[in-house]
């Protein structure tokens, strides 16, 4: 394999840095033109590369597979597809330039257990068509405001489909389309080195205002979102509630959060679920700003816009996603079994995250790998203070064809040093993300904790 002209040019650009005070501007109508023809509605670029192993954009995934019935875990519309090949420790060198440092490093950590079995190349990416036209519109009305920390001017879709800096590819991230109102039941584990674990029970609601039709970053009050996660098992953490209110502008009010405690029986503020602070039950392997790969203020670190090039990223994680797959199926010492996991080649923005001098971090640098057909981050290369390579975070992703979405169905977060490893959003046992869950602002009151934990 050899990286295209194409991306090879894209990785030599000068690196787009944001620097506090710098206004930026919507693009130009020319440029918003090219989404729907050159572009993909959402951003990507429509064509395939020159050698053929990334496909055109067809649309993606635009209606479920024969047989589907919404609440059911999705079945694999790609189950026929066969590995062009395998990378190993044997041969990894071979495709190093399409692997992340992360990745290398998981080569080196577990030599003889991990490997990466690369498939065709799916473009399944697909959203609903008012996400695309009201992308459109944002792609000449949505502004960064607040040093990056906040957006004005838009409403519904992908708010900057053709980035002009770091801040923007991250806010796609954050601002992609994930359903209005969503519920999920789901595990996580935190395997010791020797593969040992006990399974802690989540449920997770989130009521996104940005996506409701008709709302704008105007209309909802400074709310980007309410997320509810009540702790189900095991019984020394049950009835723990998290209430978070996330903001859309973190300058002009940071994110409002509170926990119920049940020992305590009180509700009480949390400033503390920010940042690089443990999240929960986590055992130190995951901080707050690492949930959906990457949430919360930005303004730690100086934010750096690499440019877009081609790599081997988990995709089309429908076996891992599967019902009939276990939850003992998928934990092994070290990370996850490489039965289950997919590997595809495609186009990702890289993303540097460098913290500022005087500010505090656990991380003293983060690289992002987010996939330019949704805006899903679907890896990250943390670094330690020292600056060394640290821990390695992948999201296996799927497309929710029901809604459509495309959103990680598995987020796991590796330390290297440690040989241990988180694994989140594990549902294969309970049943899948409900994106006909009904909710309303009035749920997310903090006076309803205490209720949600006893219940």
């Amino acid at each position: 394999m050899n990286i295209t002209r194409k991306t090879a040019l894209a990785m030599t650009v000068a690196a787009a840095v944001f620097t506090a005070g710098q206004a930026t501007a919507a693009v130009s109508e020319t440029e918003a033109a090219k989404l729907g023809t050159t572009l993909t509605p959402v951003g990507g670029e429509r064509a395939g590369n020159a050698d053929g192993t990334i496909p055109a954009w067809d649309g993606g995934i635009t209606r479920p597979p024969a047989g589907y019935k919404v609440g059911e875990f999705h079945p694999d519309p790609y189950a026929a597809d066969k590995p062009l090949f395998q990378i190993s420790r044997a041969n990894v060198a071979q495709y190093a330039q399409y692997l992340s440092p992360g990745q290398r490093a998981m080569f080196e950590r577990y030599p003889n257990t991990y490997r990466m079995d690369v498939y065709p190349t799916r473009r399944s990416a697909s959203f609903p068509q008012r996400t695309y036209e009201m992308t459109r519109r944002n792609a000449t009305q949505c502004r960064l405001v607040a040093d990056g920390e906040g957006v004005q001017n838009c409403a519904e879709g992908i708010p900057f489909p053709i980035p002009q800096n770091a801040y923007e590819v991250i806010w796609n991230h954050k601002l992609k389309y994930k359903g209005l109102s969503v519920v999920s039941y789901s595990n996580q584990a935190a395997p010791t080195a020797s593969g040992a674990y006990t399974l802690v029970k989540l449920r997770e609601e989130l009521l996104g205002l940005y996506y409701k039709p008709g709302n704008t970053s105007e209309t909802i009050n400074n709310i980007l979102l309410y997320f509810k996660q009540e702790v189900l098992g095991p019984a020394r953490l049950a009835g723990q509630v998290l209430l978070v209110h996330e903001t859309l502008n973190a300058a002009a009010a940071p994110r409002q959060a509170w926990v119920y405690n049940p020992g305590q029986r009180r509700v009480r503020r949390a400033p503390n679920v920010a940042y690089d602070n443990p999240g929960t039950a986590s055992d130190g392997l995951r901080t707050n700003d690492m949930t959906d790969m990457f949430n919360g203020a930005m303004d730690r670190f100086d934010w750096t816009l690499v440019g877009k090039r081609e790599m081997l990223v988990p995709y089309n994680a429908y076996r891992a996603h599967a019902g009939t797959t276990r939850i003992s199926d998928l934990i092994r010492p070290g990370h996850l079994n490489p039965d289950y996991m997919r590997y595809e080649r495609h186009r990702v923005w890289v993303v540097e995250a460098k913290l500022k001098p005087g500010q505090r971090h656990i991380n003293s640098r983060r690289t992002f790998y987010v996939d330019e057909d949704s805006w899903q981050i679907l890896m990250i290369d943390h670094y330690d203070g020292q600056g060394n390579l640290w821990r390695f975070s992948d999201a296996p992703s799927v497309n929710y064809y029901e809604v459509p979405t495309f959103w990680s169905t598995l987020e796991t977060h590796h330390d290297l040093k440690s040989g241990r490893y988180i694994t989140m959003l594990l549902d294969n046992e309970d049943k899948p993300r409900d994106f006909g869950y009904q909710s309303t602002p009035a749920n997310y009151s903090p006076q309803n904790l205490r209720t949600a934990g006893v219940r």
